[in-house]
């Protein structure tokens, strides 16, 4: 069994053909609620997936989905965002400028244990007679809840209630509640509620489970094979009965501390006991329960860590989380819960009107980003949020391309964090910069810390689009908010570094009219590595450095004394901003006027292409069957590249060259990676794949719900739940953020749907956008500080709306119509004739 409706498991998994636009969960399961996320029973098959769709967390702090009682489980995990260990990477042959640190996120000591004995019976769900089960999570509440009826090996009827919570504005506290009740007759129980070291308590069960497995998977966490938590001092019982564990990192040396305090309430007689080592603690509560009578426990844990702090203060600060709760209750803890969600609601909500599966799905995505970043503050987003280990918890691009958008647009100050971190890097992508020979900065690939943690540098270090990613981040913010504090203070120095970065990378060749080129780099497609004049690197580096040279002289004319302190601050030379121009204007964007589309590189055409509809399902995905040197030397995408461009750059394409590009793209993208669907359903929108674009969005929306590539065990898939908002507001909205205050509205709702509803945030203005077949309209829910009116371009025509004044626009259609997918173009000639072949490499 899995999440999946049965009748579609010949459909699961990665394809480069998109699913059919069907709901793929197995509703008798799942049943639809449109705010929870429900399971109607009980299925060990797929642990490692509903672990990771019903974790909780706030961006700080996350738990995974596991079950109190910690006896079935894929991967139990704890997880704190930057709490990490240091490792050092072994090359077999090393050079100069590799990756020397490795960095992996910690899994944190554990809270959520509680076990239950009824008569010394212990309620293992596997094998426990379940006569009633449900869990859900609740997007209003922030709490995910369990209610199970178990039935003893002696007969007894036992209700157990619980719930468990990651407060969104208490950022270091978790609560949980776990209430039993015999239904039938009394019997002694026993609760043990125990706080564990599992990074190193199951070390060693983890590495032998990684040895067997013996198959390579980048996507997974490393394992150590050593201590990682060193503890701190004597851990034990504080004398209020408050248990306590204190820890160090071996190597990084990061410190955690964690408080647990405990309240049982029961008419029935009872008492504690405690045990406790260097990695365990348990209080261990024994009730002589009577028929009728609920026990309820209450655990509420602090969480504190830092990178230098010695876990003395930080236990200090856990026990003045515990006091604060004490105080002021649990009750206010629910309500400011659904407080903060009503207001996230507010702002970030998108309703499909008369699609329940569609609405469930998208709100679970939304959430899921809630949990990803409301709390990370000072820290990353990492790729799995603080849902999984995959991916070492690092920070990737992902953060800017795919998550910043809807952190933009709808919770401002989360994105302003998620840049300031950025910032925070800054030095350490200068030396980055350094040592690979470079003017300005070069913002490390994948890291934690800062410092580069990608030991293959043909599919990392490569990727230098990363520094144009991150620019047109904080460009879309500002553009989007006018914090030009933001901007005057911190987002123009990347803007120059990263400008510098491509002005000395990149070179002049005089023969073909003073193009400037950028050679050896790597795309977002990781199936085609260190190449010369990536279409989707020179548009973005383009970009990049004409927005620096713009943001330089605007701050220069309207805040003269600021630019002085930015000039000093950066070391701004003469005659670079003009540097910076000449080289956008003559950037090389390459062509094939032959085939009349946009090559992805110099050189991408000359390859043979790789027969996709004839590679077995077994094989794929393609980078876990096959050596790197074979897929690069065809024309196959893990994901969009090109498209991506297209995207992000729109307005320098036209839409016959999109749709000429994306014609040809399509067929030969893969789709391993999670982060094309969302990108391809919203080009296929734009130029007239209705029914595509359907089918590439359902395939984004249920990625980790219906586990489509396997390893949502791992963790969530933060960067596609992102692109599941832009697939809502850019693709079928049709929003475009056309930078300088100009914004534009090209709606594309799908056949079946009533309407779309969506909200967008600008310059502190909510604008409720309704988009039905034939009609666009525009609502100011809340006005911001300069008055509240927008202007929006939509069909060609400027559209304002102001408070209390909303705006209604006559769709004449919804832009252009086509229908199926795009043909394969193997088979298509080059310009010199020879023509465009397609093959399975097997080696027989």
């Amino acid at each position: 069994m899995s999440t999946v409706d049965p009748s579609l498991t010949e459909r699961h998994g990665a394809s480069h053909k998109a699913p059919p636009a069907v709901d793929p969960l197995d509703r008798t399961r799942f049943p639809i609620d449109e705010w929870r996320l429900v399971e109607s029973r009980f299925d060990s098959s797929d642990l490692g997936t509903t672990e990771s769709v019903f974790s909780v967390g706030n961006g700080y702090l996350g738990l995974r989905g596991n079950y109190e009682e910690s006896r079935d489980f894929a991967a139990n995990g704890t997880f704190i965002n930057g709490f990490h260990e240091t490792w050092p990477i072994q090359h077999a042959e090393e050079a100069f400028g590799f990756a020397k640190v490795g960095q992996t996120i910690v899994n944190a000591p554990d809270a959520k244990v509680i076990r239950l004995y009824v008569d010394d019976e212990p309620l293992e769900l596997s094998t426990a007679d379940l006569v009633e089960y449900e869990r859900a999570l609740d997007f209003r509440t922030g709490i995910l809840s369990r209610h199970v009826v178990w039935r003893t090996p002696s007969g007894r009827r036992v209700q157990i209630d619980s719930t468990r919570m990651v407060s969104f504005t208490q950022r270091h506290l978790a609560v949980m509640t776990f209430e039993v009740t015999l239904l039938d007759d009394g019997a002694p129980v026993t609760i043990s509620s125990q706080l564990l070291n599992r990074q190193d308590a199951d070390r060693g069960a983890s590495v032998e489970m990684a040895k067997a497995a013996a198959e390579f998977d980048p996507r997974k966490a490393s394992h150590f094979a050593s201590r990682v938590l060193v503890p701190e001092n004597d851990h034990g019982v504080l004398p209020d009965g408050r248990l306590a564990l204190r820890y160090k990192t071996a190597e990084s040396g990061m410190t955690i501390a964690i408080a647990v305090d405990h309240e049982l309430e029961t008419a029935s007689p009872s008492t504690t006991s405690y045990e406790r080592n260097d990695d365990m603690m348990k209080a261990i509560f024994h009730v002589t329960a009577e028929q009728g009578v609920p026990i309820r426990l209450t655990k509420t844990v602090g969480y504190h860590s830092a990178r230098v702090v010695p876990t003395g203060e930080l236990l200090d600060r856990c026990l003045r989380t515990l006091d604060r709760v004490r105080e002021e209750g649990l009750e206010k803890e629910a309500h400011d819960q659904r407080a903060w969600l009503d207001e996230f609601w507010e702002r970030s909500d998108v309703e499909i009107a008369g699609q329940p599966a569609l609405q469930q799905a998208t709100r679970w995505n939304l959430y899921s980003l809630a949990q990803a970043s409301a709390r990370a503050d000072g820290s990353g987003i990492p790729a799995k949020g603080v849902t999984g280990s995959g991916y070492g918890g690092h920070y990737f691009w992902d953060t800017e391309i795919y998550v910043m958008p809807f952190l933009t647009y709808t919770n401002p100050w989360a994105a302003r964090n998620a840049l300031r971190f950025r910032h925070s890097l800054l030095d350490s992508a200068r030396h980055r910069a350094r040592q690979l020979a470079q003017k300005g900065a070069l913002f490390a690939w994948r890291t934690i810390n800062g410092e580069e943690a990608s030991a293959y540098y043909a599919a990392g270090t490569a990727q230098y689009h990363i520094d144009a990613d991150i620019a047109y981040a904080l460009s879309q913010y500002v553009s989007a908010t006018g914090d030009y504090e933001f901007l005057d203070r911190q987002a123009v120095d990347i803007l120059v570094e990263t400008a510098r970065l491509w002005a000395d990378l990149g070179f002049w060749r005089d023969e073909d009219g003073g193009a400037f080129h950028i050679h050896g780099v790597t795309g977002p497609d990781e199936y085609t590595t260190v190449v010369n004049d990536n279409l989707y690197t020179n548009v973005m580096a383009r970009f990049n450095l004409a927005r620096a040279a713009e943001a330089v002289r605007f701050i220069q004319a309207k805040r003269p004394e600021n630019f002085r302190e930015m000039a000093a601050r950066v070391g701004l030379r003469d005659g670079e901003i003009e540097q910076w121009e000449r080289a956008a204007e003559a950037m090389n964007i390459p062509f094939d006027e032959h085939l009349g589309i946009h090559p992805q590189d110099l050189h991408f055409l000359e390859r043979e292409m790789w027969d996709l509809d004839h590679t077995p399902q077994d094989k794929r995905p393609l980078l876990l069957n096959y050596h790197p040197l074979v897929i690069y030397r065809f024309q196959v995408l893990k994901q969009a590249d090109v498209v991506l461009a297209l995207f992000l750059q729109g307005e320098h394409f036209s839409l016959e060259q999109k749709k000429a590009d994306f014609d040809y793209y399509d067929p030969i993208t893969t789709g391993d990676s999670t982060l094309s669907a969302v990108v391809q359903s919203i080009i296929a929108a734009e130029v007239g794949y209705h029914e595509l674009a359907l089918r590439y969005f359902h395939a984004a929306l249920f990625v980790d719900l219906a586990d489509r590539h396997g390893n949502t065990s791992d963790g969530v898939h933060v960067a596609s739940t992102g692109g599941v908002w832009s697939a809502l507001a850019s693709g079928f909205g049709g929003f475009r953020d056309l930078g300088g205050g100009r914004w534009c509205l090209d709606p594309r709702l799908p056949d079946g749907w009533d309407s779309l509803t969506y909200r967008i945030t600008l310059r502190g203005t909510r604008v409720r956008v309704r988009v039905e077949p034939d009609a666009l309209h525009l609502e100011v829910e809340q006005a911001g500080p300069d008055g509240g009116e927008l202007s929006f371009g939509v069909k060609g025509e400027t559209v304002s709306v102001a408070p209390g004044a909303p705006t209604s626009v006559v769709l004449d259609g919804r832009g252009p119509r086509l229908e199926g997918v795009p043909p394969n173009p193997a088979g298509t000639r080059r310009s010199d004739g020879t023509v465009i072949t397609a093959t399975v490499p097997s080696g027989t």
